[in-house]
């Protein structure tokens, strides 16, 4: 909105407005802005949330855990949060982003459905008053109906280098850039995983105060910066990265506006957590930051400085595996943060630890960046 207005209308008035058309400089106020709505909007939400008794349930082996290391329970908690983080991002993209790019509302869609499928989850949660919504396959065949029509849209007008449409579903793979296979019709099931996939991830993580918020801000500013550099000829070429201008401007907006959301939720669920984000809140960042990944041909790079999400999926496939095959635990409760909660951590500890695990991954996928 600011783009449209300032710089393509009120240039020519005021010269400097043309500062407006810089990806940096949107970045930084959507990041702001994004920060500034979800700080004041939190306080009324949780008060709102209180008022209707919109609370979160809590697992009876959980709640144990945390009363034998002395932590706060849980119990009753507001949640929902998510809807905080997904108007605190909208308005910010409207504001900052180029409305004229068509990628623009298929990041708004994305929010929208999986926003929509984890309100739809967490009224069910709340209205049997139990830890569990709506059935697995009816969560799933919500999931893939909408990345399925993300993944379409995607192979039928994504981005592609210098119009060239074969790179519409071409790979870039970190450590082996000069091998760029290209998967035709089947980078529509691709697609669809990777968002599911990574929808999912972000919800398995979101379990401890703080957790699934603090790794997705790291997630989210990595492909930021990668959407930049991919928006950038001179440095695309240098790294043998795909040229997509659509990067810089839609991908680096719209997690700018993810981070700064983020942050001013993060205010509220650091521990002792004030306010959980529910499914609401993680099954849309997962999505966001998987369709984000898909714009920018970054879709094995968001595995490793989405390491944590990876670890937390294959920590609950591995004990269900085992625990049907065996009738064995691998660990003592999945997703993993569960396991050293149980194995006598504070919580506090497991979520800084697993931020600081973050951080390394994010360094590690920027390196990559170098190789191949």
């Amino acid at each position: 909105m600011f783009y449209q207005l300032f710089f393509k209308y009120l240039v020519n008035v005021f010269q400097p407005f043309s500062i407006f058309s810089s990806i940096p400089f949107r970045a930084v106020y959507a990041t702001a802005t994004a920060l500034i709505i979800s700080l004041v909007l939190g306080p009324f939400m949780i008060k709102r949330l209180k008022q209707l008794r919109i609370g979160e349930h809590i697992q009876e082996e959980v709640e144990k855990a945390q009363q034998h290391n002395e932590d706060q329970s849980k119990a009753g908690t507001p949640t929902m949060g998510g809807i905080l983080i997904i108007v605190a991002v909208l308005i910010s993209v409207i504001f900052w982003a180029r409305l004229d790019q068509p990628y623009i509302y298929l990041m708004i869609f994305t929010t929208i459905w999986f926003g929509g499928l984890g309100f739809l989850d967490d009224m069910f949660k709340i209205s049997k008053k139990q830890s569990l919504g709506l059935r697995a396959w009816q969560k799933f065949l919500l999931q893939t109906v909408g990345a399925v029509a993300i993944a379409c849209y995607l192979y039928q007008w994504g981005p592609a280098e210098a119009n060239d449409t074969a790179t519409r579903t071409a790979l870039n793979l970190p450590f082996f850039k000069h091998l760029q296979p290209n998967l035709g019709i089947f980078f529509i099931p691709f697609a669809t995983l990777v968002i599911v996939g990574s929808s999912n991830a972000v919800n398995l993580t979101d379990g401890m105060d703080g957790l699934a918020i603090g790794c997705t801000l790291f997630v989210a500013g990595t492909i930021g910066v990668l959407g930049y550099i991919t928006s950038h000829n001179v440095f695309a070429e240098h790294l043998n990265l795909f040229h997509l201008p659509v990067g810089g401007e839609v991908t680096t907006i719209f997690c700018a506006s993810l981070a700064g959301a983020g942050l001013g939720f993060l205010w509220y669920n650091g521990h002792p957590a004030q306010l959980f984000m529910g499914d609401t809140g993680s099954l849309p960042l997962g999505a966001t930051l998987g369709t984000c990944a898909l714009l920018i041909k970054q879709e094995f790079l968001l595995i490793i400085v989405g390491g944590i999400f990876v670890a937390e999926v294959l920590s609950v496939i591995i004990q269900v595996f085992s625990y049907r095959t065996f009738g064995k635990r691998v660990i003592k409760m999945s997703p993993l943060h569960y396991h050293f909660l149980l194995s006598g951590w504070r919580e506090s500890k497991v979520v800084i630890r697993f931020w600081i695990v973050a951080l390394i991954l994010m360094l590690i996928a920027l390196s990559t960046l170098k190789l191949g």
